[in-house]
């Protein structure tokens, strides 16, 4: 496997065997107990917080679940054509979201009594994880303004292998971990994390914060309550830069509106949290918003159904 520096999180860390990419950023206060070399090539990295926030076992179960589809510019053989530009860019991972979805981890974990972090080991130019296997943008040929010379010819052989390969092992582990919490008695908020770019073919994006929900609004809509009543200082909207019309809740969907869980999908424009940093800084602005909403759908406080 190819183990390209990780171009969205450039500051050297410890490495962590089995995950693809730089370590940089890999919280201090949280233990990556399954990698790729335990459950296979797509499965990704999971991280775990305990219930003070610290390092953690994997023995309780979590209150929130964190989900970084988008996580690495990682590749692997055969599946390596790709130039440094394109791997820099937002083609290639969500800059900026494995960091501050490390950074969330604690706070959360202090929060709820736990949490976890599932993140992609290998590049969304492979396999788009968000997608679902029948989607043409699960391998795109094309990525805005970035064109993927190895998609260019992907036939049903091809994409089954990529499903094979990355979609499933991601997806299955996503799924024995909420699993796991159900049996243990815990019914955890999902969260997926993402960014997104400030311009989008030309256009700027005003948009700082977009807060995206699928058939269950009610954690997405007490977020942007609670950005705005905690004076959180983003240019915060439901349902931008994206929404479910552009099929970008396929996770929401797939893990938990079947439980009936609270979700929401997380969107920071990526000039925000570009460092590690400001990506620090960004977590501690946004735990305690998530936290509150996250409360307030489970203390009895109705969540607005539509």
């Amino acid at each position: 496997m190819t183990q390209n520096l990780n171009a969205v999180q450039p500051d050297p860390g410890p490495r962590h065997p089995g995950i693809p990419g730089n370590g940089a950023g890999w919280p201090r206060q949280g233990v990556v107990i399954a990698t790729q070399a335990h459950q296979g090539e797509g499965s990704g990295g999971l991280t775990v917080w305990d219930h003070d926030g610290r390092t953690g076992a994997g023995h309780g179960a979590p209150g929130v679940i964190l989900l970084c589809e988008h996580a690495s510019n990682a590749l692997a053989a055969p599946w390596q054509e790709a130039g440094a530009a394109l791997l820099a860019s937002h083609a290639a991972s969500d800059i900026g979201a494995l960091g501050l979805a490390r950074a969330l981890g604690p706070g959360l974990a202090r929060a709820f009594g736990g949490a976890e972090l599932v993140a992609a080991p290998l590049s969304r130019l492979i396999y788009d994880l968000n997608r679902s296997p029948d989607r043409p943008d699960a391998c795109p040929a094309q990525s805005e303004i970035h064109p993927v010379p190895m998609n260019r010819a992907v036939d049903a052989a091809e994409r089954l292998l990529r499903t094979e390969r990355l979609y499933l092992p991601f997806h299955n582990q996503v799924r024995a971990r909420l699993a796991r919490a159900l049996a243990l008695g815990k019914r955890p908020a999902v969260l997926t994390i993402h960014s997104f770019t400030p311009v989008w073919h030309g256009q700027p994006r005003a948009v700082e914060f977009g807060v995206i929900h699928d058939a269950m609004p009610g954690l997405a809509r007490e977020i942007v309550a609670a950005a705005d009543d905690m004076n959180l200082g983003l240019v915060t909207e439901l349902n931008a830069p994206y929404s479910a019309a552009d099929h970008v809740t396929h996770s929401l969907r797939l893990h938990a509106l079947p439980y009936g869980l609270d979700n929401a999908m997380l969107e920071i424009r990526n000039d925000l949290i570009d460092r590690p940093d400001t990506q620090e800084a960004m977590a501690a602005r946004l735990a305690p918003v998530l936290a509150r909403a996250i409360a307030a759908c489970r203390e009895g406080v109705p969540c607005p159904a539509s």
